[in-house]
């Protein structure tokens, strides 16, 4: 890991230090974001902290289990990271899914959190 760009340790780190969470108690998400951080959850958006987990996580009862297939992380111009993630995932009994998420980390006080949060099923509707 030693030999990869900074902006590609710190997305590496970020995205598994996310998916960890997520997997074990995602009640635990809250710390990676701030107040007006940005989510969108499959087809609904929400800004603020507590509004995202509110609506877009906390309503998840099912044990979800993912499984990240290729992750890409950039620089940006105004040195944040931008990462893309994709994967499936498990919930409960039903069948495995595809995913791709999008985040945006930014430095603040010398702390990592995410300010947009983009996530989506990989469903196709060809009919």
């Amino acid at each position: 890991m030693g030999d990869k760009p900074i902006w590609e340790q710190i997305g590496s780190s970020f995205v598994q230090h996310y998916y960890q969470l997520f997997d074990a108690d995602r009640t635990q998400l809250g710390a990676i974001y701030i107040d007006a951080s940005c989510l969108t959850w499959k087809d609904s958006s929400s800004r603020a902290k507590q509004l995202s987990l509110k609506n877009s996580l906390a309503f998840l009862s099912k044990k979800i289990q993912h499984s990240i297939t290729a992750q890409d992380h950039q620089p940006t111009p105004d040195s944040c990271i931008l990462s893309m993630v994709v994967g499936q995932l498990k919930a409960d009994e039903d069948p495995i899914m595809g995913f791709h998420q999008i985040f945006l980390l930014k430095n603040i006080n010398d702390a990592w959190v995410c300010t947009n949060d983009m996530f989506r099923l990989a469903l196709h509707n060809f009919g």
